[in-house]
């Protein structure tokens, strides 16, 4: 499940962030950081999946 989570961080990152930690205010700054630039959300959703983050 893990490597479907990294791939999606990739390629959606608000949903791998969303499948990772719920409805939180992770998923809010993944969110704000993808509109921004992309990149940034990418490497958020990286972190969250990576570390474990559960909330």
């Amino acid at each position: 499940m893990k490597i479907v989570k990294i791939i999606c961080s990739i390629l959606l990152p608000p949903v791998a962030a969303f499948l990772q930690v719920g409805a939180t205010t992770h998923l809010w700054i993944n969110i704000v950081l993808t509109i921004l630039g992309g990149i940034p959300g990418i490497i958020h959703a990286l972190w969250l999946v990576l570390t474990d983050k559960k909330s």
